[in-house]
């Protein structure tokens, strides 16, 4: 419960980040990894819905379907490679992913600008499915694409939040499947989503009066110590 209220704070206040900031815990709550990334998108969708519903006269169709389609057929193949590998290989993948993700935020986000074309589109999708099917981390890659086609916070926010909330979905589908929707992910889901909710509040709250970059840099931090954790545990 307590890791959806950090996780959901983050997302709300910088528009991506669940999965990045509960990974580094739910590994080692749950019974399995596959549980792991399956609770944590339950949960992120619960806030995307949220937030879709809010913002839903923003979001921009045509900003948005092809690099979902990509996506979503990478995902599948992600998600098929979690259910045969095994939980130890998962988490060390896990832990470079975010000592990667953390210095590259750090050293060069806002420096970096891509083209919004169908070849930028089909990388960042591919790159996107195969850390959301991995690590429930689809963010990142999707973020970029983002920043650079939307004109306005609330066409960025309401882009990011369908393109996860179906994404989510859809993995979740896949993900149960394989057998990874298990009634301990329910019940734990039922406590988490008491923590989306507070989390989903308090980043509102914050967005308004919070200095981002002091937040970042918090974040970048925490998910630098975390990756190094993976790997040596």
């Amino acid at each position: 419960m307590l890791m959806c209220v950090g996780a959901s704070f983050v997302q709300r206040v910088s528009g991506f980040g669940f999965g990045i900031f509960i990974m580094t815990v739910l590994p080692y709550l749950m019974p399995s990894y596959g549980e792991a990334t399956t609770l944590s998108g339950l949960c992120a969708m619960s806030m995307c819905l949220y937030i879709v519903i809010s913002h839903w006269k923003h979001i921009r169709w045509n900003k948005l379907w092809y690099l979902l389609i990509v996506f979503l057929i990478t995902s599948f193949f992600a998600v098929h490679f979690v259910s045969q590998a095994g939980d130890g290989l998962l988490k060390i993948l896990l832990g470079i992913i975010l000592i990667i993700a953390s210095l590259w935020f750090s050293l060069f986000a806002g420096k970096v600008h891509i083209k919004p074309n169908r070849f930028t589109q089909t990388i960042l999708g591919t790159l996107s499915g195969i850390m959301g099917g991995l690590f429930g981390m689809q963010g990142p890659p999707a973020v970029l694409y983002f920043v650079e086609t939307t004109e306005t916070k609330e066409e960025y926010m309401a882009l990011a939040q369908t393109y996860f909330l179906i994404g989510n979905i859809m993995m979740t589908i896949y993900r149960a499947y394989y057998g990874f929707l298990t009634t301990t992910v329910l019940t734990d889901y039922c406590f988490g989503v008491l923590g989306v909710i507070a989390g989903t509040i308090l980043g509102s709250y914050a967005f308004k009066r919070m200095s981002l970059p002091i937040l970042r840099k918090i974040i970048y931090a925490y998910m630098a110590i975390s990756g190094i954790i993976c790997i040596i545990s």
